[in-house]
């Protein structure tokens, strides 16, 4: 392809890939969907660009792989760069969503779901919304909320993914700290983790089904609404229906809410047909009252309209449109109005209650419906949706408008909102119908009553549609009742609103009329009004009608009588009334008035009144009608301070009106002036008052909207000075208008303004004097000194006094000043801002310094260590004025608040307000439009820095204001430049110490607050922004040091240390640590930032070489933190600073002739550093370069520096491997690389650090259960102590545990753990040794007696355990690691690993090949070749070895126990045998015997196993071979020693199975076999063979006398199994006797006649003894040991390929008590059986005895695990693997050897082998010591178990079947004659059956059953 077809794109410059694209050749660019690529040049649809994650990788893509963005292009050529053009909110999401998804990546990787989940689920939403911003089709308001949706989104998402706070401007630009000054930003800050820690709650509390914003949105409003769309009406009803919708209080069982009304036809559908699907109602005006109900019910009452009875069905005679009771159907709603449930789109289905009865009142329905758990409703009811909204109906409407419509109807509460709002004007009289009692007269039953309610005035004319049944519902002109059918005493409960004209309502009276209606037509047409109730709406006082019940008079008299009003008005509506009037009852008649004569029956009503404009209050009525009657004024104004709170907050505005008309109407006179401000002071303190502080924003909204007094602010201002003035006369009044303060001068501020507006600005100067001259008044009050305005000054009610005044004061001033009187130069008073005007020339003068020096006046006035907090906040808002931005005025106010400020935070008062104004402060001067600030800055610098330092120094991490402090610290850091920093040195002037102090209180803080920052580690932006300051601050001061403190006489030692601490620390801290961050981050901090650990280590190196002759004071203290700065990784620092390093050494040099201290420190501290994290290859590459470069120039340090440089490197090494170790899981590795390093430092001689590594390899065999490793490792270091009373150095405890203060006292403790850990690890022998030397101590040094005794009965006890408890012998495996992808320590070595208990070598491959998965086995156990070692792969070598024995000095060549010599065949030992067969020459088909050698690899560790490893490295290793002859030799040997093994067995437990004797004896007799020596013969006897080898004449004799010595072994088993067989196998008996008489013959024949001796007299104890014995090979001078005959034999034995030794092979019987012998082998696999029948060395014989073995029935004894120990030569086969128990590998159990019948050996066969033989003997089941003592022992027979029932009754037993015995013991085995010498056995214990039990313990005996 050629180039030259390029074209440079124009357009086509920025794009994002949307599919994925492989290169498939060099120049090609791969992409993945969602790269973005900048393109440089097309050809024919190809682009040529990079992507711009990665730019310097340039390629060429296909065109239609990329979907083109729009994007701004900058430079040209080479440096051209792209923009994208999108919105900076749509980057933002970009950039998250990437950041994000390789998070989640990682999540899925680590299979964290439920993260997984959270992030999956926010990374959709946020690309959905991405996707909605992009297309441009969302309305304004609409994206501005998704825009906050997003921003939270991502910051909540930040947090919970540890990411790092943005902090956002109020529209959601990510701020940029730059532009931002430090106050801002720590507020951002703030208030960011505010918000997403809310939001965090939300997201919890939405999984506890809490809204937690909404609850927020709740609690800001004071009112709520409850919206209910009504769905459907599933109720047959019949005929029209009204259906009634309301809130109910359960409890007091009354109606809340106004009625919502739907009318339902008989068709089942709403009967307005518009409004279906539209059913929609809010009820509002809910408040925290209702809140707290403890149940809220939405009840809805169904009265149908239609006929009497609806069974009737004769339509046309019978009366319709009779409101009728159907049925109710309640629901609580005491969740949903709480918020615990808020689901706007769940239908609620409201079950739906019939009524009972014509009786059945509707009431007492809804009542037993609540009370009810379940309705029976048959699937009637309403469905409705509910949801709670916040705010009044303005609000909702607002906010909801898709919900709350003009459409919506509107139930308010029946009472009044907690808050009343001007302009709310609202006059509703409530009235319930609520129950009557009517004589039936002359009816047979009671009447059938409806009440009519209508609304006439005075003049009889009865107002229209002012009645209103329900919300949603038109006005009617009168309202009937429901009638319930012939009832005398009717009770509605009907609540209907009365809404008339306020103008109507002292005219109106509600008239009440009742009615008998009849069922049939022309009964109900005759029918007439029978008697009338009334009641009139304005009492005779003005007021209106008292809420409650009225129980009104029910008048009767003709019809046309009771419809002429005139008639009746002047009479008693109510029972009171007449009362009140004197007219009472008498007697049985009815009297009458006029022309009614008053009934007998009743009728009670209860009315409301919810009325913005009546009162009930005859009070208020007098004041809100001032002008009816002035001369009442006065009056009327006093005893308005009277009236009831709620009543007067009722009628705010008009209260408020009234009192301003008053004023300005009589603006002349004085006369009102003072009640007027006196009433004024009432109700502000009104609202004041916790019960009406709702009413703070009606009050403010007045002041805004509604008041109009322009001149109140010359009347409110006399009063108020005249009340200062005489505050001695007038304290309680001038008491309570300070607490009204803040509201008066608003008023008077508000008045001000709307004059100005008319005026323009006349009257301005007698304005300013007028407030002059009361601020002048407050001052002289200040000061005065009288009794009674002391009270004023301490008074400090709710937060207002004094400081409203001085809050609102800088206000007035600011205003004037800047003629704009806006609200927020009142400080924390919000009035709005009233558009400017040209300034008054008159008051120009005044501009900047007369309110300052006023104010300045002032506070200096208020009384010293009073108002402290009020006048802090007074400067807090004269700071938020307009005043302060003006340069003049801080000139004067500046010094006066820094002073206070100094004064009060010297004091530690009021530390909140004190940082507030400081930030404040600082906030405006970092403004650029306030004028010049310097100067301003250099008086804060002088006056407080010093101050806030201390403030800082003194606050806890934990006081909630220690951030804001640090915030005002940095920011006047920030805002100081090179001049304040040169200034603030030489403001201490002559006094030295000062600096020295203050610059040592400042190095110490910094390195506090760096060390424990203040702020949250996501706070990116705000600790990046310390750190900057921090940089130039500790830079400013570095130059201090070197000009004042460097030269000889003025050298400040501790500071420069204490500046050198602060830099190491500073470049050291975790936020500057740019490689641990995202590419994103780093590159985004540097491009900001740069590297500052760069630019303070540049710094830090520079001060060091400029210290010049004072160095050698900084070794070895600073080697340290210079140590830390250098393994920082930054190869430019460390470049520049690692020869700081040999500075040091040469200068220690200089002045000692040695760097002894230098380097002695650089080690302990280069240990410490690396193990936490510091630290790499490189560091070690570059320390190694630079230093021996230096070295090598030096004349005196080439060689000792060399020296040190490589010792350096060797423990950096070291320590680098054990690091990236010890965050493996492997703990060997771990184990590996502790001993390496421990070994280092002893080599160097480094005992603390030794001792360090010493405990942490302790700790990790702990963790693994190594106890007898532990134990080993903690020798080590008890090793390091003398038994003395030196004093332990304070490195030899290194522990927290031990207490102790002399070296022996340590010495002590340690050696009691170290005995412990042997103990648990078995190892008795070891802790014996120890407990000796401890003994010893206890005895003749310590005098301990106690101590002493106590040890000697553990000593005791381990003596017992080694005799009595059986150790698990575990196996020992060799392991090779060749190629060099292993790490060094193991690297082209071998190992022997001492393999766990029970251990068998697959367990132990698979083990080790988990550690290294990538490795690969080798199959073969050869050396490797050189090439493998080289290979970059991992070849492991794995197979088994033999320990060699070497017995202590003391045991050799006498007889000792088995149990003890058992322990030295696997411990303490470090030379281990491997054999494996070689041939040679041809192979004889005949004979495999003649040409089979061994090789035999002896291996030898550097220590003994068990040591402080489980492992340890070969040393050396030799080979030598083993002929044929000397092989068979060893396998004759170890098959007499077995057959002696089994014969002793049986002396010793007369109850041992036989079938495992009969199998040996028969395998080695059977003609077959014959002895299994025949091929010996063959191969070794023969002529030929003596010919060739003369010199092997010694050893064939040798062969032929163990041949010999079989025989009498044999003839021994024979004789015993002859006594113990079974009549079943007798046949087979007597064929084995057969067997062996001819090969007895055949043998003695041959080879000579043998006999064993008799057996001695019982020696002493009844355990077997072993004959060790030393034995050498006289031909060839070297020990001779037994071949790996597994080895020799095909691989038929998977479980140990190569295994050294011999396979012992014990039958396993199932677990059973007592289960016949043959149940043994038909347990045996089918695989077993075919193998033996392909047998063909198997004679019928032995076959027979086979099919009788299984035939027959062993009589019933003791299952036991039986030992058959076969060795296998070619002659015979293995035995299947389901058999084979491992030696040493499969063992599970072990049971404590009973007592055996004891041996003497007078005249033994010469043993062969010099390694040492073991008789072991097993225990059965009856030698088990049941009283701690040997059945066998002195031929005693313990007494019989008492006869029990069953098995289990004696308890643990019988709990596993290797505790079972007969339930007699049975005689001990009967004293042999002829007993044969013991052989040297090899025979290990048999490993027991499985149990289930951990231990047991039979009586005082010990069993040890090891799991």
């Amino acid at each position: 392809m050629r180039m030259s077809r390029w074209v440079p794109t124009k357009k086509e410059k920025y794009g994002v890939a949307i599919y994925n694209y492989d290169a498939r050749s060099d120049e090609e660019l791969s992409l993945q969907i969602g790269d973005t690529v900048h393109i440089l040049e097309t050809y024919e649809g190809w682009y040529r660009g990079n992507r711009l994650r990665r730019k310097s990788k340039k390629g060429i893509f296909p065109a239609c792989y990329i979907h083109l963005k729009e994007a701004t292009v900058e430079g040209s050529g080479p440096k051209e760069t792209v923009i994208p053009t999108e919105l900076p909110l749509v980057h933002e999401v970009t950039t998250t969503l990437r950041e994000w998804a390789s998070i989640w990546r990682d999540l899925y990787v680590g299979d964290k779901r439920e993260m997984f989940n959270t992030v999956r689920d926010m990374l959709y939403d946020l690309i959905e919304w991405r996707s909605q911003i992009l297309s441009g089709t969302l309305p304004q308001d609409e994206l501005s909320e998704l825009k906050q949706k997003v921003t939270s989104k991502i910051d909540y998402g930040n947090k919970v993914l540890d990411l790092d706070l943005v902090v956002r401007d109020k529209d959601g630009n990510i701020l940029d700290p730059d532009l931002t000054s430090t106050i801002s930003l720590f507020r951002a800050h703030e208030a960011a983790s505010r918000q997403i820690e809310e939001r965090i709650q939300e997201e919890k509390s939405q999984k506890q089904n809490l809204d937690l914003s909404r609850q927020a949105k709740f609690a800001s409003t004071p009112s709520f609404a409850l919206f209910v769309t009504l769905k459907n009406v599933v109720c047959k009803i019949g005929e029209d229906a009204e259906v009634l919708m309301s809130l109910y209080d359960p409890i007091e069982s009354k109606f809340i809410s106004e009625n919502y009304l739907v009318r339902w036809s008989s068709s089942g559908l709403v009967k307005d047909i518009d409004q279906l699907h539209n059913l929609r109602a809010v009820f509002t005006d809910l408040g925290s009252e209702d809140l707290k109900r403890e149940k809220i019910s939405f009840v809805c009452q169904i009265v149908r309209v239609g006929r009497m009875e609806l069974r009737d069905n004769n339509t046309k005679k019978l009366t319709s449109g009779l409101r009728r009771p159907f049925g109710v159907a309640v629901m609580d709603v005491t969740d949903i109005i709480t918020g615990k449930m808020d689901d706007e789109d769940k239908q609620h289905f409201i079950p739906f209650q019939p009524v009972a009865g014509e009786s059945d009142f509707l009431q007492s329905v809804i009542n037993k419906v609540i009370a009810a758990k379940e309705v029976n409703h048959k699937g009637q009811g309403l469905w409705v949706t509910l949801k709670l909204l916040p705010g009044d109906i303005h609000q909702i409407r607002k906010d909801f408008p898709h919900l709350v419509d003009r459409s919506t109807a509107v139930a308010r509460k029946m009472g009044f909102p907690e808050i009343i709002m001007p302009g709310d004007v609202r006059n509703d009289i409530y009235v319930t119908l609520v129950q009557g009692d009517f004589d039936k007269g002359s009816k047979t039953t009671p009447k059938n009553v409806e009440v009519t309610m209508s609304v006439y005035d005075e003049d009889g004319k009865r107002l229209e549609n002012v009645i209103f049944p329900g919300a949603g519902d038109e006005g009617i002109s009168e309202y009937k009742s429901v009638i319930y059918y012939q009832v005398k005493q009717p009770r509605w409960f009907e609540t209907i609103k009365v809404a008339i004209p306020i103008e109507d309502v002292n005219r109106s009276h509600l008239r009440f009329t009742f009615k008998h209606r009849s069922s049939q037509d022309y009964k109900d047409k005759s029918e007439k009004i029978f008697a009338l109730s009334f009641v009139k709406l304005m009492r005779y006082d003005g007021t209106t009608l008292r809420d409650g019940e009225h129980d009104l008079i029910v008048y009767k008299a003709e019809a046309k009588k009771l419809e002429d009003s005139s008639l009746y008005l002047n009479l008693p509506a109510t029972k009171l009334e007449m009362e009140e009037k004197g007219h009472f009852p008498t007697g049985k008649s009815m009297p009458t008035l006029g022309n009614c004569t008053i009934s007998k029956d009743s009728f009670q009503i209860a009315t409301l009144v919810c009325s913005t404009k009546l009162t009930q209050n005859v009070d208020l009525l007098g004041l809100l009608k001032w002008r009816s009657n002035t001369s009442l004024l006065q009056q009327n104004l006093r005893q308005l301070m009277k009236v009831d709170g709620g009543e007067v907050v009722k009628f705010l505005q008009d209260t408020l009106d009234a009192l301003f008309n008053i004023m300005m109407e009589n603006s002349d006179s004085e006369t009102f002036d003072t009640l007027v401000f006196d009433a004024l002071v009432f109700i502000i303190g009104l609202i004041a008052d916790r019960k009406f502080h709702h009413f703070n924003p009606v009050l403010e909204t007045y002041i805004r909207k509604h008041f109009s007094a322009t001149l109140a602010y010359t009347k409110l201002t006399k009063v108020l000075k005249n009340y200062v003035d005489h505050a001695e006369k007038l304290t309680d009044q001038l008491l309570k208008a300070m607490k009204a303060l803040e509201y008066i001068f608003k008023f008077i501020v508000r008045s001000r303004v709307l004059f100005n507006q008319l005026y323009e600005n006349k009257g301005e100067a007698d304005f300013m004097e007028s407030l002059r001259n009361l601020f002048t008044s407050f001052s002289t009050m200040m000061n005065s000194d009288a009794e009674t305005t002391s009270m004023v000054k301490k008074a400090r009610p709710s937060k207002l006094s004094i400081q409203k005044m001085e809050h609102s004061m800088p206000g007035i001033w600011t205003n004037q000043v800047c003629s704009q009187l806006p609200g927020s130069a009142l400080g924390a008073l919000p009035c709005p801002a009233v558009h400017g005007m040209e300034l008054s020339r008159s008051c120009s003068a005044l501009l900047d310094t007369a309110p300052s020096k006023l104010f300045t006046e002032f506070i200096l006035k208020v009384p010293p260590g009073r108002l402290v907090k009020q006048k802090l906040y007074c400067m807090i808002d004269i700071v938020h004025s307009d005043l302060f931005t003006q340069h003049d005025c801080r000139e004067i106010l500046l010094p006066l608040m820094t002073d206070q400020l100094k004064f009060h935070l010297e004091q530690h008062e009021e530390l909140e307000a004190c940082c507030q104004l400081l930030s404040n402060i600082l906030e405006v001067l970092y403004r650029s439009d306030v004028g010049p600030t310097q100067w301003h800055v250099q008086i804060i610098m002088e006056k407080l820095l010093r101050t806030v330092n201390r403030t800082v120094i003194s606050l806890g991490r934990d006081s909630s204001l220690i951030g804001s402090f640090v915030a005002s610290m940095t920011a006047t850091l920030r805002q100081m430049d090179d001049y304040h920093y040169t200034h603030l040195i030489n403001t201490f002037g002559k006094m030295r110490t000062d600096v020295v102090d203050f610059l040592m209180e400042t190095f110490i803080m910094f390195k506090d607050l760096i060390g424990k920052n203040v702020y949250p580690a996501d706070w990116v932006i705000m600790n990046t922004m310390q750190n900057k300051v921090f940089l130039r601050a500790i830079n400013q001061y570095a130059t201090v040091l070197n000009k004042k403190f460097l030269d000889q006489t003025s050298f400040e030692l501790q500071l420069w240390n204490n500046y050198f601490h602060l830099a190491v620390a500073f470049l050291t801290q975790e936020s500057l640590q740019l490689e641990n961050f995202s590419s994103d981050k780093r590159a985004k901090i540097f491009h900001k930032y740069q590297d500052m650990r760069r630019q303070i280590g540049f710094e830090i190196r520079d001060m060091w070489y400029n210290l010049g002759p004072h160095k050698i004071k900084f070794i070895p203290e600073m080697v340290g933190p210079i140590l830390e700065m250098t393994l920082v990784p930054e190869i430019e620092l460390r470049k520049a600073t690692i020869p700081i390093f040999f500075d040091m050494m040469q200068c220690e040099f200089h002045f000692t002739r040695s760097f002894q201290r230098f380097e002695n420190e650089i080690i302990t501290k280069l240990d410490h550093e690396v193990e936490g994290g510091r630290g790499d290859e490189q560091y070690k590459i570059l320390f190694q370069k630079i230093l021996l470069e230096h070295c090598r120039k030096h004349k005196y340090l080439a060689k000792s520096g060399e020296n040190f440089v490589s010792l350096v490197v060797r423990l950096l090494e070291r320590l680098l491997d054990y690091r990236t170790i010890m965050h493996d899981e492997n703990k060997e590795n771990r184990m590996s690389c502790t001993v390496n390093v421990l070994n280092f430092y002893k080599e160097i001689e480094r005992e603390e650090m030794y001792i360090r590594y010493l405990y942490k390899l302790c700790d990790l065999h702990k963790e693994c259960d190594n106890y007898t490793e532990a134990a080993y490792t903690l020798l080590l270091h008890a090793k390091l102590l003398k038994w003395s009373e030196e004093a332990c150095a304070a490195h030899l405890t290194q522990r927290d545990g031990y207490q102790a203060t002399t070296q022996g006292q340590l010495k002590d403790q340690l050696y009691q753990e170290i005995i412990n850990y042997f103990d648990k690890g078995k190892m008795w022998e070891e802790a014996i040794i120890l407990g000796k030397e401890l003994a010893e101590q206890y005895e003749n040094e310590m005098f301990d007696f106690e101590q002493l005794s106590a040890l000697l009965r553990k000593q005791a006890q381990f003596y017992e355990n080694i005799v009595k408890v059986i150790r698990p012998k575990p196996d020992y495996f060799a392991v090779g690691y060749y190629g060099l992808g292993f790490p060094s320590f193991l690297r082209n070595k071998m190992f022997i690993y001492r393999g766990k208990e029970y251990e068998r070598r697959e367990d132990f491959e698979a083990r080790l090949l988990t550690q290294f998965p990538n490795a690969e086995k080798m199959k073969t156990t050869t050396a490797p070749s050189e090439d493998l070692r080289l290979s970059s792969g991992q070849y492991i070598q794995c197979f088994t070895v033999k320990p060699i024995l070497e017995l202590p000095p003391k045991f050799q060549n006498k007889p000792v126990p088995e149990q003890i010599v058992s322990f030295y065949t696997i411990n303490e030992v470090n030379k281990f045998q491997y054999s494996r067969p070689v041939r040679k020459g041809e192979k004889d088909p005949d004979n495999e015997f003649a040409n089979m050698w061994i090789e035999r690899t002896t291996y030898v560790t550097a220590y003994k196993l068990p040591g402080i490893l489980r492992w340890f490295e070969v040393l050396s290793m030799s080979t030598e071979e083993i002929s044929p002859l000397e092989n068979a030799m060893e396998t004759m040997q170890l098959t007499n020693e077995k057959i002696n093994n089994m014969v002793q067995r049986h002396l010793n437990d007369p109850n041992l199975p036989i079938n495992p004797l009969s199998m040996l004896l028969n395998g080695i007799v059977d003609p077959a076999v014959m002895g299994g020596f025949a091929n010996y013969e063959k191969a070794f006897f023969t002529d030929k063979y003596i010919q060739e080898h003369p010199e092997d004449q010694e050893k064939i004799d040798k062969l032929k006398d163990l041949i010999a010595w079989q025989i009498p072994y044999l003839a021994e088993g024979v004789r015993i199994h002859g006594e113990k067989v079974t009549e079943a196998l007798r046949p087979f008996h007597e064929r084995l006797e057969a067997c062996f008489r001819q090969l007895k013959e055949k043998v003695e024949k041959q080879y000579g006649v043998k006999t064993l001796p008799p057996m001695a007299d019982e020696r002493r104890g009844s355990r077997p003894r072993s004959m060790v014995r030393s034995f050498t090979m006289p031909s060839s001078q070297r020990p001779l040991s037994v071949a790996s005959v597994t080895s020799i034999s095909s691989d038929t034995s998977p479980s140990r390929p190569g295994s050294d030794g011999f396979a012992l092979e014990p039958l396993l019987p199932k677990k059973q008590h007592f289960k016949s012998q043959d149940k043994l082998d038909r347990d045996e696999p089918e695989k077993d059986k075919k193998e033996k029948k392909k047998e063909k060395r198997n004679s019928k014989h032995q076959e027979i005895f086979d099919k009788e073995l299984k035939t027959t029935d062993i009589p019933m004894q003791p299952t036991e695990a039986v030992i058959l120990s076969e060795t296998i030569s070619p002659l015979r086969p293995q035995r299947p693997k389901s058999q084979v128990i491992n030696l040493a590998g499969e063992k599970r159990l072990s049971v404590s050897p009973g007592p055996a019948v004891p041996q003497t050996a007078s005249s033994a066969p010469p043993p062969i082998t010099p390694r040492v033989k073991l008789s072991f003997s097993m225990l059965s089941s009856s030698n088990l010591e049941l009283n701690g003592m040997g059945c066998g022992d002195k031929g005693e027979i313990p007494p019989p178990l008492p006869i029990k029932s069953g098995m289990g009754d004696y308890g643990n037993l019988m709990d596993s079947q290797e505790l079972a015995s007969p339930t007699t013991p049975p005689p001990p085995p009967p004293h042999q004659r002829h007993m044969p010498p013991p052989l040297p056995s090899k025979t290990p214990p048999p490993p027991p059956p499985k149990t289930t039990r951990k231990q047991a313990s039979i009586d005082s005996g010990i069993v040890h059953v090891t799991e």
